[in-house]
C-alpha cells in the first residue's frame, strides 16, 4: 500500500530480468558443458568466446524486459486495495 507506480513497475522489471538471466547462466553453463563433452567425442574444436557469453547473457536481459513491461505496467496500474483482493 502507497508504493509509487514506478516503484512497482520495477521491481516486476528487476524481478522479470533475474529470472531469464538465471536461465540464460543456466544455459550458458550446459553450452560450454556440451562443448567439452562434444570436443571429446568428435575430433574437432569448438570454441565458447566471451563475445559469445556476453551476447547470450545480454539477449536473457534483453527478453526479460521486453517480456516483463507490458505485466510490470498492467501491475503498476492496478487499484493497491483490488490487487490485495484478488
Amino acid at each position: 500500500m502507497g508504493a509509487k507506480n514506478y516503484f512497482i513497475m520495477f521491481e516486476f522489471l528487476t524481478e522479470s530480468v533475474i529470472l531469464c538471466l538465471t536461465g540464460g547462466l543456466i544455459g550458458m553453463l550446459l553450452v560450454y558443458l556440451l562443448t567439452i563433452i562434444a570436443e571429446n567425442i568428435v575430433d574437432f574444436n569448438f570454441v565458447l568466446t566471451l563475445y559469445n557469453f556476453l551476447l547470450g547473457v545480454g539477449l536473457s536481459v534483453a527478453i526479460g524486459l521486453v517480456s516483463g513491461f507490458l505485466p510490470a505496467l498492467n501491475a503498476a496500474r492496478l487499484d493497491p486495495v483490488e490487487a490485495i483482493r484478488s
